[in-house]
Formats: structure tokens, sequence, C-alpha cells
């Protein structure tokens, strides 16, 4: 995973197939999309023709949903963050918790961060 770089459409696309489609017909996200995704190897099609994402999809979107949290708590240790991405960081030492509430991230996190923002400029 680590040499495809998504676009924000194709993240909303994957997003979108998380959460479940509500009607009959694909969202134009999802259509527009759905081609490379597939390819990929991020979403896969049943037999009936439903979309879904694959087990490397679901967890591009988790990995992404720890970055976006690790930033957040970096700008502000109050911030808000899923419970699951919480205790993902903590577990891998990238945040503490406060006794205030929230959490700091330590310096494992920040240098996490640093190699992030590096790998996002060679891009």
């Amino acid at each position: 995973m680590k040499n495809e770089k998504l676009t924000t459409d194709e993240y909303d696309a994957l997003e979108l197939i998380r959460r479940g489609v509500q009607r009959d017909r694909v969202h134009a996200c999802v259509g527009r999309n759905a081609k490379r995704l597939a390819g990929l190897k991020l979403i896969q099609y049943s037999r009936d023709g439903k979309v879904a994402l694959s087990e490397k999809g679901s967890e591009l979107l988790f990995l992404r949903r720890c970055v976006e949290g690790l930033r957040a708590l970096a700008a502000d240790p109050s911030a808000p963050v899923d419970a699951d991405v919480a205790q993902f960081l903590s577990r891998k030492s990238h945040i503490a918790p406060l006794e205030a509430g929230g959490f700091a991230v330590t310096g494992k996190g920040r240098e996490s961060l640093a190699d992030i923002a590096i790998q996002d400029l060679r891009n």
C-alpha cells in the first residue's frame, strides 16, 4: 500500500462503500473511482453486483483515520478521536492519556508524523 497514492475523491468513494449503499444505484463518486479501486483490490464485487470493501480497503481507511487522529491530537490534545483509533494509537505508544482528559502525542508519535510528512512531500 505504500506506493498507492489515492485522491480525496477515491477516499470518499471508499468511505461511501464502507457506510453501505442505501439505494439500488451506485453513488456517482463510487462509479467514477470503481475501476481503479477494484484494480488496487480495495473493493470487491459480489456475484449479485454489489460493491463491498475488501480487507485491504478496510485497513487503508483505518490507517487513514489513525493518521488524521494523530494529526488532530498533535494540534489539540482535547480533539475528539474515535475509540478504536485511540486504542490502536495507545497500544502502539503514539499517544498517552492526559490526567485532564484527552491525549498527548508521544515522541514516537511525533516521529511517525514527521515520517508521514516526508512521504507526502515525496509523492
